[in-house]
């Protein structure tokens, strides 16, 4: 029997069209993307690639002049990253669990994103990783934290840590050299959660002055399914004074937020979003983004600006009236969501300024999109060239994947980290001595 996912035309999953997205490299990048009509279907297009892992010796493919190296392997579905002042890497590691109900469209999405190696029992915790000796091998690994709730993105403020669990943030305080903390955390304020909480996945940063966090929080469903109500404060970046809040909704309309950071000629936050699905495998481009105290984005009432997604009702024109276009498009159903900038010397001078995104890789687009981690040139606070292939091999020839990256960082020599969930791995990419 052909599996239920090498045909496109199968009973099982007819809803699902035969379709072919532009097979470009970069189709749907940069300021101002061209977009097709959209082509409405009941569910996506479904090619999950098969997670395989890496075979004995390989590794991901860096542009000549980089090396790769495995800075951290046989880890539990690594997540996200944080890089700590004495070097120290912090990695989460948290999964999606397989949800119930659904219908067929809720059976057949668990059974592609177990395919695709993102669900599994959570591991919920936070592993440290220390480089002692300085060869880019982490040869020490012990946890720092247990008993999370799917934890996530992490930060430091004011001498405490700061993790994102998937149903708000929790504080531990810190001192730097520290190799555990005690207990779950003290709650320092929540975040919309379950029943349902379909985007699970939630971020923090601190402002670069520490007086203020920053947090993600993805949407319920794809387009509002689920009932707007179940959608009052999620699709959104909360802000929170430090040091005691209250929280509030600093931007909206943002489908799936991940990745965070400032960008350093202009001071403001960046954020990378997942867009929309069943549109077409050319729709809609997930993007980054400035962000601004107020700004709404569309979602789900329109998308990359005021382009209304007919499927929503009732209809906002007055909200979409309001939606701002992002700044740069990167690519449709790509699953952008690390996103780092660059600061550091060890690079060549070109890479200083730009944006490092982590592309997961769709299960829903033909061909496969996303899989590496990409580079994007900034000058003057924006987006100043052709976007860069700098990680790849995420699949192979067999288009398997043999990983996903995830979260992007900076580590304290320069060196770029990457978090590569379905490889169980950190790589770490550094210019060849």
């Amino acid at each position: 029997m052909r599996s239920l996912f090498t045909a496109c035309g199968l009973a099982a999953i007819s809803l699902a069209a035969c379709t072919q997205g532009s097979p470009e490299p970069f189709a749907g990048f940069g300021p101002k993307p061209v977009l097709p009509e959209p082509k409405t279907s009941p569910i996506p297009t479904l090619n999950a690639r098969q997670a395989v892992g890496w075979p004995a010796g390989a590794q991901p493919t860096a542009p000549q002049g980089f090396t790769v190296s495995r800075f951290a392997g046989d880890l539990a579905h690594p997540r996200w990253l944080l890089v700590l002042p004495n070097g120290d890497v912090l990695v989460s590691e948290a999964s999606s669990e397989a949800s119930s109900g659904g219908g067929i469209q809720g059976y057949v999405a668990n059974l592609l994103q177990k395919k695709a190696g993102a669900i599994q029992q959570s591991p919920n915790r936070i592993l440290l990783l220390r480089d002692a000796d300085g060869d880019g091998v982490a040869e020490m690994r012990t946890t720092f934290a247990e008993g999370l709730q799917r934890p996530f993105g992490m930060t430091l403020a004011g001498g405490k840590l700061y993790v994102a669990n998937d149903n708000g943030v929790v504080s531990f305080p810190y001192v730097d050299g520290q190799t555990s903390v005690q207990g779950a955390g003290v709650k320092v304020f929540d975040l919309p959660g379950g029943p349902i909480n379909h985007h699970w996945t939630k971020n923090v940063v601190a402002s670069p002055d520490g007086s203020k966090l920053y947090a993600t929080v993805g949407s319920n469903s794809n387009v509002g399914e689920n009932g707007i109500e179940a959608e009052a404060g999620r699709a959104a970046i909360v802000q929170y004074p430090l040091p005691a809040g209250p929280a509030r909704v600093f931007a909206s309309g943002l489908r799936n937020p991940n990745g965070l950071d400032f960008e350093p000629a202009t001071g403001l936050i960046w954020t990378a979003v997942n867009e929309r699905d069943m549109l077409g495998d050319d729709l809609v481009p997930d993007y980054m983004t400035s962000v601004r105290d107020g700004d709404f984005f569309g979602w789900p009432y329109s998308y990359y600006g005021q382009h209304v997604d007919s499927r929503v009702k009732p209809a906002r024109p007055d909200l979409v009236a309001k939606a701002r276009a992002p700044d740069y498009a990167l690519g449709p159903h790509t699953a952008s969501l690390g996103l780092t900038f660059y600061r550091s010397d060890l690079f060549p001078e070109r890479y200083k300024g730009g944006a490092f995104v982590g592309q997961h890789g769709s299960w829903n687009r033909r061909p496969p999109s996303g899989y590496r981690v990409v580079f994007v040139p900034f000058a003057g606070g924006k987006p100043s060239g052709p976007p860069e292939v700098f990680l790849t091999g995420f699949l192979n020839t067999r288009d398997e994947a043999q990983g996903r990256p995830v979260g992007v960082v900076v580590d304290k020599t320069g060196a770029l980290l990457v978090a590569d969930d379905v490889g169980k791995a950190v790589w770490r990419v550094a210019p060849t001595r």
